[in-house]
């Protein structure tokens, strides 16, 4: 197969701009692969479907407000910074994404206010840059005074005050994620109390899960290492389910990591597409996913492309919401 076999047409419209009104009223469309049929349902409906002895494994990752606006301190033009990753313990040294990169040159500042400022010290791939930050201030507490939530570039909006919490799942903990565990985005305290059994798992999303493929023999793509990291009872309440039902690609990526590296804590690049032989994860609840991406690729693995790929023009057809904001899918 070629990366182009896992392309779909989607009409534009489609592309949820807003969360729905009611975290849990998204629509959801549960895959049988044993049948090969589907069914429309809501998203409330989820344990409905679960069963003794099935453990639902949640991405605890928390999204930094990882996006800064502010100028250069030699010309004030206008700057974007969005965060990637900590690179020092004391986390005032980064990896991070600058706009506009080619007119960044080294020791060059970037002021956000007049108490907050960042250095750029070093060059890295596809336009990154390692900034320091300076000053006193701590820098999650700076973030949460002047950074703004990274919505994704297919949200063609600025984000807004409820976005701090829309763009966040009711049981994120471990702050550290540039992107949100979408599918966590559904759940709320009532659908969880709910659910027969939970295990709590932590992979903080980079960007690099969500870029797509650049190559038509995507087995050669590499992904972007994560950090992830399993509490022994998690794992524990895994390996002994008789079902996983993992939320979201990040959680089954997380669940396999674990079942092959045989660690509960590292970093993890796995990169699951068709005919990958799942260790743990029996079944999941996923968003929609864009074209030729890497997320896409592993929904596939576990439903196969073809069923995969009609669910998908079927999705089109009766107008779900596709992406982050949008609706969901069980594949069971």
């Amino acid at each position: 197969m070629k990366l182009s076999d896992f392309h779909y047409e989607l009409p534009e419209e489609l592309i949820a701009q807003e969360p729905p009104a009611e975290r849990d009223g998204a629509r959801m469309l549960v895959l049988h692969r044993e049948t090969g049929t589907w069914e429309d349902r809501m998203f409330r409906d989820l344990p409905e479907y679960l069963r003794e002895g099935d453990c639902l494994v949640l991405n605890d990752s928390r999204v930094l407000p990882s996006r800064l606006y502010g100028q250069r301190a030699t010309t004030e033009g206008a700057v974007e910074l969005l965060l990637l990753e900590p690179l020092s313990a004391d986390c005032r040294e980064w990896r991070a994404l600058v706009r506009p990169g080619k007119k960044m040159r080294l020791g060059e500042v970037v002021r956000f206010d007049d108490h907050f400022s960042a250095e750029v010290i070093a060059r890295g791939e596809r336009g990154e840059r390692t900034v320091r930050f300076l000053g006193d201030e701590d820098v999650y507490a700076a973030l949460d005074r002047l950074g703004h939530m990274p919505l994704p570039p297919y949200i063609k909006r600025q984000d807004r005050g409820d976005d701090q919490e829309r763009y966040q799942t009711v049981f994120a903990r471990e702050r550290g994620s540039v992107a949100a565990p979408t599918a966590g985005l559904h759940f709320t305290e009532a659908v969880l109390a709910r659910v027969p059994a939970i295990a709590r798992v932590t992979l903080h999303v980079g960007l690099g899960t969500f870029q797509p493929v650049d190559r038509e023999d995507y087995e050669n793509h590499q992904l972007h290492y994560e950090r992830y990291s399993v509490t022994p009872d998690a794992w524990q309440a895994i390996e002994g389910a008789r079902r996983v039902v993992a939320v979201g690609t990040t959680s089954v990526r997380t669940v396999e990591s674990v079942a092959q590296l045989g660690k509960l804590s590292g970093q993890t690049n796995l990169f699951i597409y068709p005919g990958y032989e799942f260790r743990r994860v029996g079944a999941m609840l996923t968003n929609f996913h864009l074209p030729g991406t890497s997320l896409l690729l592993l929904v596939s693995a576990l439903a196969g492309k073809d069923f995969m790929l009609a669910a998908y023009r079927h999705a089109v057809q009766r107008k779900y919401r596709f992406f982050s904001y949008g609706d969901c899918m069980l594949i069971l």
